[in-house]
């Protein structure tokens, strides 16, 4: 599906008294997941355990990485 395609298929689901803000959020979205899924396919990802672990130091114990 081209981007445009895409615009078209987003503008179609949204109602029809969504704001230009409505818009741009729900374009924001499409882009940041594909920009994941992406990352995810070129192996591009840090495994859970290591974000849990960072994540426990961080805010658990106020120690930054």
């Amino acid at each position: 599906m081209t981007t445009k395609e895409q615009v078209r298929d987003l503008l179609k689901r949204l109602p029809d008294d969504c704001s230009i803000d409505d818009v741009l959020y729900h374009l924001y979205v499409v882009q940041a997941v594909e920009r994941g899924l992406a990352d995810a396919e070129a192996g591009r990802t840090i495994p859970h355990e290591q974000v849990a672990e960072e994540m426990r130091k961080k805010w658990l114990l106020g120690t930054a990485g």
